[in-house]
């Protein structure tokens, strides 16, 4: 994939990504990739592989303050969204299907939400959903890793060190501070999502999807499908064929 890079406007920040074909080729809708807070495109390596296996054109983005993407005097969820609308537009995208993990699956959502016709299928992994008035701010329970756990960590971390050393480590609290700001206006906005969205949560200790609020969105979201997968906060890099299984065919709808 060719690393190329552009300045997102109105932001005037220089954002990163992958292109699986930067001349225009490859067929059907672009694939759109996400990454959390902490990694950036290169943890999409493998999932990026199969499905330019499969044919679709592939764009894994470093959000701002990730990666080869430049850090930012401001880390908001709106910007994160703005950024990544950017790109779809610099592109000439009219129609994506859009995967995040974490971050980057709330950033995915905005996008949808704000940009009714650009996301074709949405697909949330892990994502924290954002808080109504009046939930309790959500502990995350310790999780004491797998072994499968670890030694996926450790492998990303050779691999990618990259990732480690880029991150503007000042976004943290901004970012974990939104997410447990009550958004009404995301649950409002919610029943008119209009493309199809599957929501991926991990089963183990150390998933950050509250399962209540997932029930919640399920049955606010025109077209919403749960899978469940047993694993902790990362599904795409430590069950990553169960993650395919899952992914794959809803994209190809």
């Amino acid at each position: 994939m060719e690393t190329s890079a552009f300045t997102a406007t109105p932001n005037g920040v220089a954002i990163a990504y992958r292109d699986s074909a930067p001349h225009g080729d490859g067929g059907g809708v672009p694939v759109v990739l996400v990454h959390g807070m902490g990694g950036d495109g290169r943890t999409w390596a493998r999932f990026a592989r199969r499905l330019t296996a499969a044919g679709r054109r592939v764009v894994a983005v470093d959000l701002r303050g990730h990666g080869r993407s430049a850090r930012a005097s401001s880390y908001r969820f709106s910007e994160f969204a703005a950024d990544v609308a950017g790109l779809c537009e610099h592109l000439g995208f009219d129609t994506v299907d859009l995967v995040g993990h974490s971050l980057g699956g709330h950033t995915g959502s905005l996008v949808a939400q704000q940009r009714p016709g650009l996301v074709r299928r949405l697909v949330l992994e892990e994502t924290p959903l954002p808080l109504r008035e009046g939930d309790p701010v959500p502990e995350i329970p310790a999780h004491r890793p797998t072994p499968a756990e670890l030694w996926h960590a450790a492998t990303s971390m050779v691999l990618n060190p990259r990732a480690v050393f880029s991150f503007d480590r000042s976004m943290t609290e901004a970012v974990v501070s939104e997410f447990h700001t009550p958004n009404p206006v995301w649950w409002q906005q919610l029943p008119s999502l209009e493309c199809p969205t599957m929501l991926l949560r991990g089963v183990r200790r150390g998933s950050m999807v509250d399962p209540r609020l997932l029930t919640v969105a399920l049955s606010l979201l025109p077209d919403g499908a749960v899978r469940e997968i047993p694993c902790g906060h990362s599904i795409h890099r430590d069950r990553s064929e169960e993650f395919a299984a899952a992914v794959m065919p809803f994209l190809a709808d």
